[in-house]
């Protein structure tokens, strides 16, 4: 049975759970976050990676100072570097003025960097050397900059698979993950994905519920997009809602997809479940049929004929005609 479903607020970001995975997982936060550790986070994307890091922040001893984060991915290596470690005027085309970087903007806060895993090789080498605690130059500077941060970093990426394909480097990795941390997916923690439906249902209308038929849907969808999947059918639901309840009809066609396939997958299961049936129930009588076939709740000659249609073997048990 799940637990009571809880709410917290991380630096603007919520967090809905009720899975032991999700308690685990920031009973760990709390304890990491008083440290000045580099912390890694993993997970598959939109399982809530951010969430964490600013959780990190929020327990942090540097709380009261800068939260600085940025995508590695959405931005080319030319500009990376200018937003990391800032420029001095003139230092490029468009640089009409001097900027400071993230890293000094995030002076003796937090600065997470979501995507590491996009980082190209020769960014690698500098972000290395900053966490090493070397002084950086500005692009196009002549004086060299110190910041006191603390890093936490996430990926969607198997960064060990990218290290030995030599697209990250060794020496990076470990630098970054001091600590690790996992995200777990969706479909990992069934006992999130009704309170955050909830919750991102009450967010847009706060009439709206989801009847038991769609809420069972819900809960057995696979959600390969995670948490940011549940968020995207929850607006929609909420859009195209016809009256208060939100039934397994107003779900988009994937999920009926998903729960046939579903139904079927049992179905598929369903005989070599009774034949492992069978074959204990005659175990457990020694091989008497009849008291195999009370005990299975079918008749002696159900029994036999299920016996033929399996091709169950008796030489092991004790043959009793009964």
């Amino acid at each position: 049975m799940a637990s009571v479903p809880e709410t917290k607020e991380f630096l603007g970001a919520t967090a809905v759970f009720s899975s032991d995975a999700m308690r685990q997982l920031l009973f760990i936060v709390e304890k990491v976050a008083v440290t000045d550790a580099t912390v890694l986070i993993t997970g598959e994307s939109g399982t809530g990676k951010e969430v964490i890091a600013r959780a990190i922040h929020h327990y942090s001893l540097r709380s009261s100072k800068s939260w600085v984060d940025i995508n590695c991915a959405a931005l080319p290596e030319n500009l990376l570097e200018s937003e990391l470690f800032g420029h001095e005027r003139g230092a490029f085309s468009g640089a009409d003025s001097a900027k400071a970087g993230l890293f000094e903007l995030a002076h003796k806060g937090t600065l997470f960097l979501d995507e590491i895993g996009d980082l190209d090789l020769r960014m690698q080498v500098k972000l290395l050397r900053v966490l090493d605690g070397a002084a950086y130059y500005r692009v196009g500077g002549l004086k060299k900059v110190s910041a006191d941060v603390r890093l936490v970093a996430a990926t969607n990426q198997d960064l060990k698979a990218a290290v030995r394909e030599g697209r990250f480097r060794n020496d990076l990795y470990h630098r970054l993950s001091q600590i690790r941390l996992h995200v777990p997916t969706l479909h990992e923690r069934p006992d999130d994905i009704l309170p955050l439906a909830a919750h991102y249902l009450a967010q847009q209308r706060s009439d709206l519920r989801f009847s038991s038929g769609a809420a069972e849907m819900l809960r057995r969808y696979a959600w390969p997009g995670n948490v940011r999947e549940l968020r995207n059918v929850a607006i929609r639901a909420a859009v195209f809602a016809a009256g208060p309840e939100i039934t397994a009809a107003d779900l988009p066609e994937e999920f009926s997809e998903s729960a046939f396939s579903s139904d079927l997958q049992k179905l598929a299961a369903l005989p070599e479940l009774e034949k492992n049936a069978i074959g204990r129930a005659l175990e457990h009588s020694c091989g008497h049929q009849q008291r195999a076939a009370d005990a299975l709740g079918i008749s002696r000659r159900t029994l036999q004929r299920k016996i033929k249609s399996y091709r169950l073997s008796l030489d092991r048990h004790v043959s009793i005609a009964g």
